[in-house]
């Protein structure tokens, strides 16, 4: 495969990191985006360009860094909408949604004018395994990654017949700074009703810290392969949608087994609602 030109978004950390290195590892050039570039300098020095894009700026603002972005290289091959971050708790809910899924629809709306107009280029949303199964006390994280994926299934079949491909990473539980502070924001429930079960999730979100069993390598290696066509997805059907992990096909493959044995069970009851 030619050289490609790829789009990071959250490179100060984790996923952003580990696709910079490996991208630039492969030989692709790639621009690095992060909310305060300061953080993301190093990068620089590796052979990434490096812009600061904060994912919940207004459009318009966007549209011009994303502008800026296609200046560099002359045009962008590969979009990765990587930043995000986890938040447990109803205040949190705004905040969680404005990052992880209006962040990646304006990102994805200045950047696919341009993948429209080349009719070429691929998207790569990093969902969770929170996409599938709403834990608890995570429903604003759960929720945000719920939209996401009705977006994104969305976007994808809206412009699969324009030449463009959508993949939706799964990821499960990854050793990356996710759950640290400055990452996570957890507050533990006031309701007495829920104290002592919040609390028990809140030590348990802190305790896992860097102690998940996912490796960001071997994560971003799988998907630089399924954009390439190459490694461990030479010559195979690349999928829209793809969970990652032992934990997130075991978690995912649990639900779909119990909604399928559900309709089944009733199946006399719940297709008997037509005309």
């Amino acid at each position: 495969m030619s050289q490609l030109v790829w789009l990071v978004t959250g490179c100060s950390s984790g996923f952003g990191t580990e696709f910079v290195h490996q991208i630039i590892s492969r030989g692709d050039k790639v621009i690095a985006t992060a909310r305060n570039s300061a953080r993301i300098e190093s990068l620089a020095s590796q052979g990434a360009a490096v812009l600061e894009l904060d994912v919940t700026d207004s459009q318009d603002t966007i549209d011009q860094t994303i502008a800026k972005a296609i200046a560099i290289y002359g045009h962008i091959d590969v979009l990765v909408n990587n930043a995000g971050f986890v938040a447990a708790g109803y205040d949190e809910f705004v905040s969680s949604f404005e990052t992880n899924v209006f962040g990646p629809i304006k990102i994805t709306r200045a950047v696919l004018p341009h993948m429209r107009a080349r009719k070429s280029g691929t998207m790569v949303f990093i969902s969770s395994l929170s996409g599938w199964v709403g834990h608890q006390f995570t429903g604003a994280y759960a929720g945000s990654k719920f939209a996401l994926e009705g977006v994104v299934e969305s976007l994808h079949n809206e412009t699969k017949a324009l030449g463009l491909r959508t993949i939706l990473m799964e990821p499960g539980r990854f050793r990356t700074p996710l759950l640290s502070t400055g990452h996570l924001q957890s507050k533990q429930s006031q309701i007495p009703d829920y104290e002592s079960a919040s609390e028990t999730h809140h030590n348990h979100l802190h305790g896992g810290n860097l102690k998940q069993p996912g490796n960001p390598e071997k994560f971003v290696k799988v998907v630089l392969d399924l954009v390439r066509n190459e490694g461990c997805a030479e010559g195979k059907s690349i999928p829209f949608r793809l969970p990652v992990g032992k934990d997130a096909v075991e978690e995912i493959g649990a639900k779909i087994r119990d909604v399928l044995e559900t309709m089944q069970e009733l199946n006399s009851i719940i297709t008997e609602t037509d005309y």
